[in-house]
């Protein structure tokens, strides 16, 4: 199968945090937004794809579990040490972890959605 384009779409409750949040923190530049009824979506460059947020998720006062949100996002930066202050702004319970693969920063949208910040040092992908 060959297609055309790729993209995550997100279910939030906290529509306007949450669209706010992925445009400030990480530079995402919104593509287009719709409106019908209470439905709301925006949509979101990211990458080569597009992150498309939509109304109708459930929010969590603490980072979702795996059961809750089976996925987490995952943006590459050069140094995490650099940004972990700016991305406490955002969520003052992120934290930076060394592990044996890597250096991530965890930390949550306005909803409690996962998001890993990785170190791009000593990622590679092998087709």
């Amino acid at each position: 199968m060959q297609f055309e384009r790729y993209g995550i779409i997100l279910n939030v409750a906290n529509f306007d945090e949450c669209v706010a949040f992925y445009q400030s923190l990480f530079g995402l530049t919104k593509m287009f937004t719709k409106q019908d009824g209470d439905f709301r979506l925006a949509c979101l460059t990211f990458g080569s794809g597009y992150l498309m947020i939509e109304t109708g998720g459930v929010a969590s006062e603490t980072e979702k579990t795996f059961a809750q949100s089976p996925t987490t996002l995952r943006f590459h930066v050069e140094d995490t040490r650099e940004i972990l202050a700016l991305v406490q702004t955002y969520d003052p319970e992120a934290k930076r972890l060394d592990t044996d693969w890597g250096a991530i920063i965890r930390c949550k949208d306005p909803d409690g959605n996962p998001i890993s910040i990785r170190e791009s040092a000593g990622f590679e992908i092998r087709l």
